[in-house]
């Protein structure tokens, strides 16, 4: 094969040192085959090489983690009765920019492979999306698509979507964020690993024909997006979610046959990718014959099936003479299953192509801690700092109608009801979903065969990352598990999503490293270690010729465990005259508030008022009191500040309130304010007493009663009935998106 050369391994995505690093590892110049192939596994979006080492600083030990960040496709915890629980979140920002059904709904297959890979079966999914302006029709165009590919992938596979968030900002118009989360049950002991080894064993190729769609998909998820990326629409995936069905059903019957050494999903570049890992974590080699690959395309070149992404495809290697036992069983699921190599004795990737060896590396050389470069980037504190710091909130005047501001903040799209979104979705497919018909702060649901429950949820308000990245990442972690403890469970682990700008510019390259730093120090203070994630870098929106990263990102997926489903407590409110309590401090704060930001047109102010020790002693608390059945319901208090939690708390079964003001904080603050670590609960008379003193040494408020018939009234002044609130709130986003 003929040498590749400096402009074609730039033209890939390789740095010149990185170039002539490979060519010090193969003691040679590299074909075009080879460098194709460590263009994608030392992309970032593989190889993290920008990432790495901050986040080896994350907490990764627990005394409930069955397999730690990194070992496996995805993070495996024990949540009691013999059972684990596997889960993960990915995003697919890029794909959904260019092609927003497909890369939304390939997005979501991607994930739920990452489950299934290891033996466990998918039973609920989640995301975590960011648009820019709503107003915009190209938005529109991507948010239609993104939930129409999530609903349709997520529908026709069979596992429920049951839950997720949605931001609006202007800083995501051109780069969206699509991230996709992944919850699935295993029997521990069934447990198979992403590993390769025994020389002579067989190894297979399952799934989907291969095709030139997704070509190069992890090189291009770690480029900056422009107008012209339209252009790379091959690097966008197309999925099959009944292809995927199958195949989830073939895996999970062919793993207790106990034929198998290893397997590994084919996500981001594809064979290059499965091989690679799989024989660098077994020590190994394989000896692959592309020509016996299935194809979708006549005549597709070495490197373009050594690089494809197409979607519902599965590496996998049996044990010497059990090739037919896994033969039959993927012929029964009319699946694809093909021999395409063998395990080797070196360590090395020989490649061949009709008898011609069109690639030979070092299996290791590919991988992270292998060969892949790792860098720290420069950093600088962001200069947009001084702003934060030069705001006053005496600048910001009381407004004198609250009640017009109310209405106006329940109809923000960020706060608004997603009923147009979730509707799309099947909550129930496949299982019975107990949030459904019962709304907690987190999605609770069953798990089969058991007392159990797992709450679930996705969180970060990325504004907050943004005034202060490392107070940020520690909100994103509390807000998550603070959800989980509302919701009756216990948190248990954290997986995460990283979304970024350039990490070559140094003050994004700051807001990362103190992200990081935030959320290792809320993980250790909360017990919830760190089982993996996603990195994604170049997220960036082109205004006037220029280019301005999104907001910092680091959603933060988490699973918390009820050892029965009588634990769970709801978030909304039920009974004429209980009273409504404010558990935690209340601050005279308005900072980064969605009132603030939308309402006001502040864009830069300081965080919220935050104190970790503050929110594990909240967090200690709620869930003694949740678990305890001394309250009715639990919301904590997050976007829109106490007036949109009050009538989030009515909305469903149309109750209403009668509240007091706190005397001691500005009456905006006090309704609109997202200080946090607070929580609202309601809590009948009788229980009242023992309430207080289960809660006594933590600061609490009493601020007013449940109303049945759906009167609000705040500070002694009338607002209407919830019925007109909840109208507002539900058909916000579907005029907007109709207008």
């Amino acid at each position: 094969m003929q040498e590749a050369t400096l402009e074609q391994a730039q033209q890939l995505g390789l740095l010149e040192e990185e170039f002539e690093q490979i060519k010090q590892i193969l003691g040679r110049t590299p074909n075009f085959n080879e460098t194709a192939m460590y263009s994608v596994m030392w992309s970032e979006h593989c190889s993290y090489k920008n990432s790495i080492r901050l986040l080896k600083t994350l907490p990764r030990d627990g005394d409930k983690l069955l397999v730690k960040a990194g070992e496996e496709n995805a993070g495996l915890v024990d949540i009691g009765d013999g059972l684990g629980c596997v889960f993960k979140i990915e995003s697919h920002n890029h794909p959904s920019a260019i092609e927003p059904f497909q890369g939304a709904a390939t997005g979501v297959g991607g994930i739920h492979r990452d489950i299934f890979t290891m033996g466990a079966r998918p039973i609920a999914a989640l995301n975590s999306l960011r648009f820019g302006r709503l107003e915009n029709p190209k938005t529109k165009w991507l948010l239609k698509g993104v939930v129409k590919g999530i609903g349709h992938y997520g529908n026709c596979f069979g596992v429920p979507t049951v839950g997720g968030e949605i931001y609006f900002e202007d800083c995501y118009q051109t780069n969206p964020l699509v991230n996709a989360m992944s919850v699935g049950v295993i029997d521990p002991t069934l447990m198979v690993s992403a590993t390769s080894h025994g020389a002579g064993n067989s190894v297979f190729i399952v799934g989907a024909a291969t095709g030139k769609d997704g070509i190069g998909g992890a090189s291009f998820a770690s480029a900056d997006i422009t107008e012209d990326s339209a252009q790379d629409l091959p690097a966008v995936q197309v999925g099959d979610p009944f292809e995927e069905k199958k195949l989830l059903e073939a895996c999970l019957e062919v793993i207790p046959t106990g034929a198998l050494i290893g397997m590994q999903d084919m996500g981001a570049a594809g064979i290059t990718c499965s091989c690679s890992e799989m024989s660098e974590k077994g020590e190994h080699g394989m000896i692959i014959h592309l020509d016996k690959v299935p194809t979708r395309q006549d005549n597709m070149l070495p490197w373009e099936m050594l690089l494809s992404e197409s979607q519902e495809r599965m590496l996998i290697v049996v044990k010497k003479g059990r090739e037919q036992e896994v033969l039959d069983v993927f012929q029964k699921w009319d699946i694809h299953c093909e021999q395409i190599g063998e395990v080797t004795e070196d360590t090395n990737l020989k490649y061949y192509m009709n008898g011609e060896l069109v690639a030979d590396v070092p299996a290791a050389s590919l991988c992270l801690g292998g060969g892949a470069p790792v860098y720290t980037r420069e950093t600088a504190v962001p200069k947009y700092f001084e702003q934060i710091k030069a705001f006053n909130p005496d600048s910001v005047a009381e407004p004198t109608d609250l009640k017009a501001v109310a209405k106006q903040l329940v109809t923000l799209p960020t706060i608004a009801s997603k009923r147009w979104v979730y509707e799309q979705y099947d909550s129930m497919v496949g299982t019975v979903n107990t949030n459904t018909n019962a709304p907690s702060s987190a999605p609770v649901v069953r798990v089969h065969g058991s007392k159990k429950g797992l709450a679930v949820t996705t969180d970060c308000n990325s504004r907050y990352v943004f005034a202060d990245p490392y107070k940020g990442g520690m909100m994103a972690v509390s807000e998550a598990a603070r959800n989980i403890v509302c919701s009756g469970g216990e948190p248990v682990a954290i997986t995460n999503c990283l979304n970024f700008g350039n990490p070559y510019n140094p003050e994004v390259y700051y807001q990362f490293e103190q992200a990081i730093k935030g959320m290792g120090e809320a993980c250790l203070k909360l017990s919830t270690p760190v089982t993996g994630g996603n990195v994604s870098f170049y997220n960036q929106t082109q205004e006037a010729g220029t280019e301005r990263p999104v907001y910092p990102t680091p959603t933060i997926g988490m699973v918390g465990v009820l050892d029965d489903l009588n634990q769970k407590m709801t978030m909304f409110f039920k009974n004429e005259g209980d009273i409504i309590y404010v558990l935690g401090h209340n601050r005279n704060d308005i900072n980064c508030s969605e009132y603030l930001h939308k309402v006001c047109n502040v864009d830069y102010s300081p965080a919220p008022s935050f104190d970790m020790q503050e929110e594990y002693e909240l967090q200690q608390r709620v869930l003694k009191i949740v678990r305890s059945k001394l309250v009715h319901s639990a919301h904590d208090i997050s976007e829109g500040g106490l007036i949109v939690n009050l009538l989030e708390s009515c909305f469903q079964q149309n109750m209403g309130f009668d509240v007091i003001y706190n005397p001691n904080v500005r009456k905006d603050a006090w309704l609109f304010g997202e200080s946090q670590s607070r929580v609202v609960v309601s809590v009948s008379h009788h229980m009242k007493k023992n309430f207080e003193a289960a809660i006594e040494g933590h600061p609490y408020t009493e601020i007013g009663t449940v109303k049945e018939d759906g009167s609000i009234t705040v500070g002694g002044e009338q607002w209407g009935n919830i019925s007109e609130w909840k109208e507002a709130y539900d058909t916000a986003i579907e005029k907007l998106i109709q207008g």
